[in-house]
């Protein structure tokens, strides 16, 4: 199974897409990372997310779990309207609070409340327990590295956070955040 992650920007921040593989033990890889250039139509970022979702290895495979956020609703609109491949899609509103929280769809379909620390934490421990691999072999691999460089210093207090992006970053944890979701087995059932 694989998931998407899109972070969505435009003006100062990329819109980023990341393609994560999960195997059948559960194992996470990323296996596709891309940059929308600044100032690129969010038109055109659905376009071509859709268009990716319909290659014949993802076609049917593939969730891809949206960065709602701010103007991140139209644009989710936008996607659930666009011929596609993906299995399923979840709108993700990034906050700053303490859990992750199912929202109401409003008619856009599955969405979600979801701390960025939850998002950012989850993605480190992947890393840290080795269950999240990286191929060296992408374009945009090493501005991913680079980013997971700054955003630990930033979490330490070590670096000013207005300097790097995290649209990569974010990608990546969308996806990954989807793919742990999955593998829960509860689906949306809230257990406590």
């Amino acid at each position: 199974m694989f998931y998407m992650g899109l972070d969505l920007g435009k003006m100062r921040d990329f819109a980023a897409l990341a393609i994560v593989e999960q195997s059948d033990r559960g194992h996470l890889a990323v296996r596709y990372l891309e940059r929308a250039a600044l100032g690129t139509p969010y038109l055109r970022v659905v376009d071509r997310v859709a268009e990716l979702s319909r290659d014949r290895v993802l076609n049917g495979q593939c969730h891809l779990t949206v960065d709602a956020t701010g103007l991140g609703v139209p644009v989710v609109e936008s996607l659930r309207a666009a011929a596609s491949g993906w299995r399923g899609m979840t709108g993700v509103t990034i906050t700053g609070g303490d859990r992750a929280r199912q929202m109401p769809g409003y008619g856009m379909g599955e969405h979600w409340s979801v701390p960025r620390a939850d998002l950012l934490g989850r993605l480190q421990v992947l890393l840290e327990k080795g269950e999240l691999t990286i191929s060296r072999d992408m374009k945009e691999s090493r501005n991913l590295v680079r980013e997971l460089i700054a955003m630990r210093a930033r979490v330490s207090g070590l670096a000013d956070s207005s300097k790097e992006h995290d649209d990569l970053v974010l990608a990546v944890a969308l996806a990954c955040w989807q793919a742990s979701r999955a593998g829960i087995g509860f689906g949306n059932v809230r257990l406590f």
